[in-house]
């Protein structure tokens, strides 16, 4: 096990009708000024705009309010919000929505008290502070909401990148499963992908001796190969919403990640699917990190016979250990595809003449040094080639 710093000291308020903390839990953290973002219409129908609004009111707080955060959040949403708060002496951000709000409201929050161009931070520059943030969240996906991370699009340029600081860690998350139990199948299902390929990304490592965050990957897997047909059959099941709510913030505040190297290659590969024909991040990474485990998986097997037997039960072939190697490739491809999530990126707009463009985008890998991921090191012709295994 790698030597670590960790520290995740977001206050999770998790159950039934929590988004009524929302004003107490911001008057807590300091906030007295806030700046309310979400996306579309959905949380005003739904009726958790008025229950948001009045318990801000009830505290005593003032708000000014953003909506029309998109999927795959845009830098021209956050320029604005950066304006709005500055305009209006914003001191807190609340996100009510998925990971696409919560991203933006991480990213203006970060810009709003910088001097410089906040996309600066997307570029590699460290982010000092911030406006605090609180988090309502309303799918479990992105695990945004207990991490120090966000990704955002910059439309000019067509780049999907991501930043990170401890200072963007939201100070609170609400977490209410309940608010989850209106989204369609597809979203909930892309969710659930996400949920596990955060995961993937974190397990597939050649640290050594790194069992207890090795086990704890495996068990957050295995809840989302229990719940997410269980949801799916049944989307008021509260109980299964639940497990995979915690999971998603579980698979991503770093607790799994800890000690060990990590990959990242499928979500890199992945965001250019997004930028580019605007695929849905976990209906892509469905896609992607079945391709990338067929490539690295001929160069370094080890950790997918581990991966086969103990989280799909595979049956391990002494023999033949490439077989256990495919057969644990093919439960999770067959898992996915269950699900319905796509099977090949044709399915997004994607040719084959695109692939070059796709890779070399992406800005991170060269024509020959393996520079990219973690488990193996890709260069330019690997990444081309894992999109080809995509189509």
């Amino acid at each position: 096990m790698l030597n670590f710093s960790f520290c995740s000291p977001t206050h999770f308020e998790f159950g039934k009708g929590t988004e009524k903390e929302t004003g107490a839990l911001i008057a807590r953290f300091g906030g007295k000024k806030i700046l309310l973002h979400y996306g579309g219409g959905s949380i005003k129908k739904s009726g958790l705009y008025d229950r948001v609004t009045a318990s801000l009111r009830e505290s005593g707080l003032a708000f000014v309010e953003l909506g029309g955060v998109v999927p795959n959040p845009e830098s021209g949403l956050v320029y604005k919000g950066i304006e709005l708060c500055r305009k209006e002496n914003v001191d807190f951000v609340l996100a009510v929505g998925g990971g696409s709000a919560i991203d933006s409201a991480k990213a203006i929050a970060a810009g709003a008290v910088y001097d410089g161009d906040f996309w600066d931070f997307f570029e590699g520059k460290t982010i000092e502070k911030a406006l605090p943030i609180g988090v309502i969240l309303t799918l479990a996906a992105a695990g945004s909401e207990g991490s120090s991370n966000s990704v955002v699009t910059n439309e000019k340029t067509n780049e999907k990148r991501g930043c990170y600081g401890e200072v963007i860690r939201p100070l609170f998350s609400i977490l209410n499963p309940e608010l989850t139990q209106t989204l369609p199948h597809y979203q909930t299902a892309a969710g659930a992908t996400d949920i596990m390929v955060h995961v993937i990304e974190r397990y597939f490592s050649n640290t050594k001796e790194v069992e207890i965050t090795d086990r704890l990957c495996e068990a957050v897997l295995k809840t989302m190969i229990y719940e997410t047909p269980r949801v799916l059959e049944n989307p008021d099941n509260y109980e299964a919403r639940a497990n995979i709510m915690w999971a998603g913030m579980v698979a991503h505040n770093n607790l799994c990640g800890v000690g060990r190297e990590q990959d990242w290659a499928s979500h890199g590969m992945e965001h250019e699917l997004s930028s580019f024909y605007g695929a849905t991040h976990g209906a892509g990474l469905a896609v992607i990190c079945p391709a990338w485990m067929k490539f690295v998986s001929r160069v370094n097997p080890a950790k997918f016979i581990q991966f086969a037997v103990r989280v799909w039960n595979c049956q391990m072939n002494f023999e033949h250990p490439e077989i256990t190697v495919r057969d644990g490739i093919e439960q999770f491809e067959n898992f996915l595809r269950k699900i319905g999530m796509p099977s090949s990126i044709k399915e997004f707009g994607a040719k084959e003449e695109d692939i070059p463009k796709l890779a070399r985008h992406i800005g991170r890998v060269s024509e020959s040094e393996k520079n990219f991921g973690g488990y193996v090191k890709l260069n330019l012709s690997d990444v081309e080639e894992i999109y080809r295994l995509a189509l």
